[in-house]
């Protein structure tokens, strides 16, 4: 494993355990040249997944951006980091468990919003805003209505 450091590819693996939901495998290592620590995550991948873009285009799948676009959705909430941690394992067993290897970014966007509509409303309406492309304050007032109407019935 390369030092994100100094790049020096001589790391050794100083602790190895799993995570709490048993989903990968944490590895703190040391660089043996410049004495950095760093922790790395071992995940099992089912299958190479491609995602197809709504203009065609494809490329490969990348769980980092299903994290940032979650942790952006939900910047200053009070959420426990490892229910998100499972949110997006969650999601990702789903994707590899479809059967399918070329995955429409709208089936990921959609099983983003809907692990955010259990973890925390703000941040839900917040990547709704994005993902739906809102352009005005009534698009807002459209989803939240959708939104509260949807919670009155349950």
């Amino acid at each position: 494993m390369k030092c994100p450091f100094c790049g020096n590819e001589d790391t050794q693996v100083k602790d190895s355990r799993p995570t709490e939901d048993n989903s990968a495998i944490r590895r703190r290592r040391a660089c043996n040249a410049c004495g950095m620590r760093f922790t790395t995550f071992e995940r099992v991948q089912l299958r190479e997944l491609t995602v197809v873009k709504q203009n065609g285009r494809r490329e490969s799948f990348d769980r980092e951006k299903i994290v940032r676009s979650m942790m952006i959705a939900l910047r200053k909430r009070p959420v426990d980091p490892d229910r998100v941690e499972r949110a997006i394992s969650g999601i990702i067993r789903r994707l590899e468990g479809s059967g399918e290897s070329d995955i429409p970014s709208a089936n990921i966007g959609e099983l983003v919003m809907d692990a955010l509509a259990n973890i925390d409303p703000v941040a839900y309406v917040r990547f709704a805003s994005v993902y739906r492309n809102f352009r005005e304050a009534r698009d807002f007032e459209d989803f939240v209505g959708a939104l509260s109407a949807r919670d009155d019935k349950d």
